[in-house]
């Protein structure tokens, strides 16, 4: 009888160390460490993938170059800090091997990984759990997001499901999976930190931030809540962090997927407007009640915005009765409607309501702003921005000056052996004033081969100097 209390006693205990460790939270019990992740992996590991690349490295894109660095390295100046975000690639190329990761989502092939994975790729190989290796076709990318779809020949696959990132609470258990450092099918655990991180990488930030150990090499891969979802796709760490990794979140995730598997691009509505957040300054002499809405700081001449009769000092706050907070709450929305669709816009004008009715644009691939900057070098070596009143302030000239601030010179041209160096302003070309990249562009294509042009440059309030060169 003794023996049979003595067993019964022991499958008690045992029992009750085998259950989850649970904790009282007012009313309900919850989960707090779940038993295993085992069953969790290996139902997930067959969907996801290692990628390996052949590529020609030039930069990676927004969010690579936010969480990678600026692409002029770490011994920069002040001045090349704050003319670094007017170039586009690195200053050299280099071919090399990249590794990353990624994930099935079709059984014929289909799956999603980082842009900066496979971006200018020559060759991009899909390796499976069972080791078996393919050639990927790149099918679409969306560097915004840093998104891209590939696609595989292959059959019979195991894709993963996704599930809604909405759904993730700050605190609940997640794993991610991917090929840290080239160590393929590596499983790891952790939380949700924090949702709707705002990183600066580009207008669209909304990562899920994770303690689950996310590495180089875990780019592209899933993080999946315990359902075995894919709520997010691992994008990149933080190099001065420790234990901070982020996540694309997957409701903004499918439908740019959607787009890139119907058509391999992506649309997205364009006002055509700069924006800032309402300061409590601007909601005071704009006399709105609260420091909420989006003041428009500039109208881009031509695009819908402009056309529809808005003006710079709008104040904008409901699109469609969806309130509009913050500079992010618009460019979410606009972002996420269609090209061609009309929003009815309500702002504030000099202190009045006002409803104006936009047609939206087709977002450009490039931002507006970088259209007033030259597309590599002039004939002598100049690489020019037209001056506008933000870089007249920082580099102290005064705000209505008008002319092409010099952000680059090429090695070895006859801008290299001149005295001209990175902020001076370009005034004029032989006594003609030049305001525009395109009206200078012009004037140098009326110029011919072997004639002297003199270039009429200031740097700072007062310093003026003159430069000749000759037309190539």
């Amino acid at each position: 009888m003794r023996l049979k209390y003595k067993i019964l006693f022991t499958i008690i205990v045992i029992c009750f160390l085998t259950m989850p460790v649970m904790a009282k939270t007012n009313q309900n019990d919850t989960m707090m460490v779940p038993v295993s992740f085992a069953e969790l992996a290996k139902q997930a590991r067959p969907g996801v993938v290692n990628i390996q690349t052949e590529k020609v490295i030039k930069g990676g894109g927004r969010v690579y170059k936010h969480f990678f660095g600026q692409p002029f390295g770490g011994n920069q100046n002040q001045l090349d800090e704050f003319l670094a975000p007017f170039f586009n690639q690195m200053p050299q190329d280099r071919k090399e091997s990249s590794l990353g990761s990624g994930f099935i989502i079709s059984d014929d092939g289909y799956i999603v990984t980082n842009n900066h994975v496979i971006k200018d790729a020559d060759q991009v190989k899909v390796i499976l759990h069972d080791k078996t290796e393919y050639e990927a076709t790149i099918i679409g990318t969306d560097p915004m997001t840093d998104l891209a779809l590939i696609k595989i020949k292959a059959e019979n696959l195991m894709p993963l499901k996704f599930g809604s990132s909405s759904n993730a609470e700050v605190g609940s258990w997640v794993v991610a999976i991917g090929s840290p450092f080239g160590l393929e099918q590596t499983v790891t655990a952790g939380i949700v930190s924090a949702k709707g991180r705002i990183l600066g990488s580009g207008p669209y930030d909304d990562f899920i931030q994770t303690d689950a150990s996310i590495n180089p090499g875990n780019s592209g891969g899933p993080l999946l809540n315990l359902d075995g979802e894919v709520i997010g796709i691992n994008t990149a760490i933080v190099r001065s962090g420790q234990g901070i990794g982020f996540a694309i979140p997957s409701d903004l995730a499918t439908g740019i997927i959607d787009q890139l598997t119907e058509q391999k691009t992506v649309s997205r509505g364009w006002l055509g407007v700069a924006i800032q957040n309402v300061t409590e300054e601007l909601a005071k002499y704009y006399g709105i009640k609260e420091t909420k809405g989006v003041y428009i700081a500039k109208v881009f001449e031509g695009d819908p915005a402009d056309k529809a009769g808005i003006k710079v000092g709008d104040v904008i706050f409901l699109i469609n009765d969806k309130p509009i907070d913050s500079s992010r709450d618009l460019t979410l929305t606009i972002g996420s409607a269609s090209v061609g669709e009309i929003v009815n816009v309500k702002l504030i004008r000099e202190g009045k309501e006002k409803m104006v009715k936009v047609e939206l644009g087709k977002r450009p691939d490039q931002d507006p702003e970088t259209k007033e900057i030259m597309d590599g070098y002039d004939s002598f070596g100049f690489r020019l921005k037209q001056m506008d009143a933000d870089i007249a302030q920082r580099l102290g000239y005064p705000e209505d000056i008008k002319g092409l601030v010099v952000i680059d010179i090429e090695s070895n041209s006859q801008a290299s052996k001149t005295s001209v160096r990175q902020g001076d302003l370009l005034l004029e070309a032989n006594r003609h004033k030049i305001t525009t990249i395109e009206g200078y562009q012009q004037y140098l294509n009326k110029i011919n081969k072997g004639e002297k042009i003199q270039l009429l440059f200031r740097r700072g309030n007062s310093h003026v100097f003159v430069e000749s060169f000759d037309k190539p």
